[in-house]
């Protein structure tokens, strides 16, 4: 029997879990999780989640869209030749600040209308902003004199998502967010235990939902809500919070089979896997006239220096001082210099990942261009990035010859013990955040003669996103649009549990 569940996404960002969640379909090819309405407020975002939700109108993507992906028409050309579907598009998608009386009194009867439509089989996904929750945002916090955490109203957008979920009643709801909310307060009071109580009590009652862990044999009160995707078949060490709700009245006794609820383990992929044979780019040069030819100039230099830095530290970096000589030798001879952007096709060297993320029909990579980086920068990169050759590990700031080390008040503190830190060929890679939008420190390409940070696609790869997924903006939007999402593959999988423990329409 077919199955079809109409679903509203919020806070939906560029479309992460829409992606999984859409992806799922049953026998008979009809979808699972229908996409009845996504909700993002940010504008770049929001023009990559609405082309996204244009490609789910068609049984095959058209032509004209990889036309337009490609460079080849316009946007409005796009819209031109599929207005029908343009218009579905449209009414899926709203750009909406949630928690705000103009986005409630748009979203309503919107919502009313999803519900009666669906007959009550509608579910419920997505995660309010973070960043009152991160560890990260809460140092920032304090750090404003008066800054009042039961004022910011980001502690309890949570709260809008709780009241749609009273107005939908879904049969289901997943909420994804970072582990900074199992140890964030407001007042003394823990948050994540708000949240918990006021998503049991969703419908009205106390107990309309059960919570479900995803996860099993961890220890902790709340340890199987985190979900480790390097553990499950992502190539990538991102740790978040995923709540799975279902209504209780639904379940048999309240409960179900546990291995219904358990993501199933999967072998660990690294980042070779999946960028390996991505493109060869070089870095472009910031605050400089960047041509191939002084790009060669500059990083030869900075191959040099580093080395030089390197040698004034004592023997303990020698290794690393003669690599780093040898690859300025490597770059000062070559012939050609590679391109900051490429469009050429890259292969996927792991056949569960290849299957998702590749498009046969795809003619051209989008979003895979480099970033410009200073000249000291370049420096920094190369000596970490070869380290990291040498040792099969990032370097800690202590570890930088001083030659290197940045002006930075905190250098020597250790609180910014990874300011560069370098993605290693042979393990996932660390957790992509929106913090990839402001200098690539974080995120250094292991290969130390490209001499740079990753580009958008190859963090969307490493997020697992399509190679077809086109990010609109610019490339500091795109980044941060791929450091807030949920990660596609993650979200199919969760999907296929949720659609496991649901009962048939």
């Amino acid at each position: 029997m077919s199955r079809n569940f109409k679903t509203v996404d919020l806070f939906a960002g560029p479309g992460g879990l829409a992606e999984g969640f859409s992806s799922l379909r049953n026998t008979d090819g009809s979808k699972v999780f229908d996409v009845a309405l996504s909700v993002e407020k940010e504008p770049s975002a929001f023009s990559t989640l609405r082309l996204r939700a244009f490609t789910r109108q068609f049984q095959a993507i058209p032509e004209s869209y990889y036309s337009y992906i490609n460079g080849e028409i316009s946007r409005a050309e796009l819209i031109e030749r599929h207005p029908a579907e343009w218009l579905a598009a449209e009414d899926e998608t709203a750009m909406l600040e949630l928690g705000t009386e103009q986005a409630q009194a748009v979203l309503d009867p919107r919502l009313d209308r999803i519900r009666d439509e669906a007959e009550g089989n509608t579910i419920v996904i997505g995660g309010p902003p973070c960043q009152a929750y991160s560890l990260v945002g809460r140092a920032r916090n304090r750090g404003i004199k008066s800054y009042d955490p039961a004022a910011d109203h980001r502690h309890f957008l949570y709260r809008e998502y709780i009241r749609i979920l009273g107005r939908l009643k879904p049969v289901a709801f997943v909420m994804e967010n970072v582990k900074g909310i199992l140890s964030s307060k407001v007042e003394g009071e823990s948050i994540f235990d708000r949240v918990l109580e006021d998503l049991r009590a969703a419908d009205g009652t106390p107990g309309s939902y059960t919570l479900l862990p995803l996860v099993s044999d961890v220890r902790g009160p709340h340890a199987r809500h985190v979900i480790r995707s390097e553990n499950f078949g992502i190539p990538q060490c991102r740790h978040r919070v995923i709540l799975l709700g279902v209504r209780s009245d639904i379940l048999k006794n309240g409960d179900c089979e546990a291995a219904k609820h358990y993501l199933e383990p999967a072998t660990q992929t690294d980042l070779a896997s999946v960028l390996k044979g991505m493109p060869v780019l070089r870095s472009g040069l910031s605050r400089t006239v960047d041509t191939p030819e002084a790009w060669q100039i500059a990083v030869v230099r900075a191959f040099h220096a580093a080395a030089s830095a390197c040698r004034a530290e004592g023997t303990w970096l020698n290794a690393v001082a003669k690599s780093l000589s040898q690859h300025a030798a490597e770059l000062q001879s070559a012939d050609h210099i590679p391109p900051r952007a490429s469009t050429d096709l890259a292969t996927v060297h792991d056949n569960r990942l290849g299957a998702w993320l590749a498009d046969p029909r795809l003619t051209a990579l989008p979003n895979h261009e480099s970033r410009g980086h200073m000249e000291s920068d370049l420096a920094r990169y190369a000596f970490a990035a070869t380290f990291a050759e040498t040792f099969n590990r990032s370097p800690k700031a202590d570890e930088f010859p001083s030659g290197l080390a940045p002006d930075h008040q905190n250098w020597d503190t250790g609180k910014f013990a990874d300011r560069f830190r370098v993605q290693l060929w042979g393990a996932p890679s660390t957790t992509v955040t929106s913090h990839i939008s402001k200098d690539g420190h974080y995120f250094i390409h292991p290969d130390p003669l490209q001499c740079r940070s990753l580009t958008v696609r190859e963090a969307a790869r490493l997020q697992t996103f399509p190679d077809n997924y086109f990010f609109e903006g610019n490339r500091t939007q795109q980044y941060v649009q791929v450091g807030n999402a949920v990660p596609p593959l993650l979200a199919r999988q969760i999907a296929e549990i949720v659609a496991r423990i649901l009962p048939e329409n």
